[in-house]
């Protein structure tokens, strides 16, 4: 039996089973437990005073880059970034080099992860290498262990198979989870459409090529009655075209990123190569209709995009930057400022970073219930830090935020019961 861990005199905020007040946490053999009338003598005790005591959160969109490109990030260092963040679950893309398509790669990537420290969760292709022809084996897929299937990174262009893919994935119970891009709108864009890229004299992707693409994803949601998840939502028009589908009853969840309802196009201003991405930075009335969204129930998570790259693929020209930024160290921060501002409350961040993301994946976590898994975040939202290069623990440093301020941080990460990040004073 390994020892009781006693997470003392924090603010326990658990949305699922409507609890928010303070009091103390008991843990034992990796599961939550009930509080016993006296602790063990080798009881392990963590004061949290201040702080809040919330379920591991879960980023359900990453990029570990491993295998093929282990140079950007591995899923040991991405774990580590995750657990620094507050994170004790992520699910990954399958864009990495062989995609993964096959079992032999989703059993690869478990197998690395099981060292690691966050659970990872893999994403399969929902078409062969993601090359948007034929479509991936789920069954074989699901069997290894993946969650949900994805062309992340591309869109699946044709209508037809990824109205099959849909069909298909129903099937197996997997979801499906949308890249929505018109790439006849955005091909060889580089920012958003407008006058900042006029300006900047820079090739610009339309609100449209986001919007269209959304639009067919709930048409044929409503045609096939399948889950569709869309993820990294940036604008305006296709916040709209989701919270309408929600009220018709399709059967649609929707994430949305910090860097969304943090910045605008105007952090491109000085090219730099860091505020480049897929989908871009908007403008300020888009960000403003994506706080609008995590407010009102449009947008069901929040999930970072983290996309590690060297400096091999960002001190580069800005055309030919690679698009992407990291997001598991500044995600938690970026999102209690929307509480501070008073756009969200407590309880709706622990539902769009950790209960959501369960829900949707179909994964353990969510909870704080007696018997449930030791997935526990501890958070103070008063912790000041400067996110500087020499502090960030992903391998690579590609963010926009770097030497911002930040206020709140994860203090203690549990995953399982293992302390797998501590900065508690």
């Amino acid at each position: 039996m390994s020892k009781t861990q006693i997470i003392q005199n924090g603010r326990i905020i658990d949305p699922v089973n409507g609890v928010d007040h303070c009091d103390d946490l008991w843990l034992r053999d990796g599961r939550i437990i009930a509080p016993e009338s006296a602790a063990p003598a080798d009881a392990l005790y963590y004061d949290a005073w201040g702080k809040w005591v919330t379920p591991g959160l879960i980023d359900m969109h990453v990029h570990l880059r491993e295998p093929g490109e282990e140079y950007k990030e591995t899923i040991a260092s991405g774990t580590l970034a995750a657990a620094a963040g507050g994170f004790t679950a992520v699910a990954c893309m399958p864009n990495t080099k062989p995609v993964n398509d096959t079992a032999a790669v989703t059993r690869f990537i478990i197998e690395q992860a099981s060292q690691g420290a966050a659970r990872v969760y893999p994403v399969g292709a929902i078409s062969k290498g993601s090359g948007g022809v034929g479509l991936a084996e789920y069954g074989e897929l699901k069997a290894a262990g993946v969650v949900a299937v994805s062309d992340d990174g591309q869109p699946v262009l044709d209508s037809q198979l990824m109205r099959r893919a849909m069909e298909y994935a129903a099937g197996h119970n997997l979801l499906v989870i949308s890249h929505a891009e018109e790439l006849a709108l955005s091909r060889n864009g580089v920012m958003n459409e407008g006058v900042v890229s006029t300006r900047l004299g820079l090739r610009g992707i339309p609100v449209a090529a986001e919007a269209i693409m959304v639009y067919r994803e709930l048409a044929l949601a409503e045609l096939t009655g399948h889950h569709i998840h869309i993820a990294h939502v940036s604008t305006a028009a296709a916040t709209d075209l989701i919270r309408q589908a929600k009220k018709r009853g399709v059967r649609v969840t929707a994430e949305t990123a910090p860097h969304y309802f943090s910045l605008t196009e105007e952090a491109v201003a000085g090219y730099d190569t860091n505020a480049k991405m897929n989908p871009p930075l908007r403008t300020e009335a888009d960000r403003q209709a994506i706080r609008q969204g995590l407010q009102d129930g449009t947008f069901d998570a929040i999930a970072t995009d983290h996309a590690p790259h060297s400096v091999l693929e960002k001190q580069v020209e800005f055309d030919r930057a690679a698009n992407g930024i990291i997001g598991l160290e500044t995600s938690l921060p970026l999102t209690l400022a929307l509480v501070r501002e008073g756009v969200i409350e407590a309880a709706r961040l622990v539902e769009l970073m950790s209960v959501a993301p369960a829900r949707i994946l179909g994964v353990p976590g969510g909870s704080l219930a007696i018997g449930s898994i030791a997935d526990i975040t501890v958070i103070d939202p008063e912790r000041r830090f400067c996110f500087t290069k020499e502090k960030i623990v992903s391998k690579s440093k590609n963010s926009p935020f770097l030497d911002w301020e930040l206020q709140g941080k994860a203090v203690l990460t549990v995953c399982g019961g293992r302390i797998t990040h501590n900065e508690l004073s």
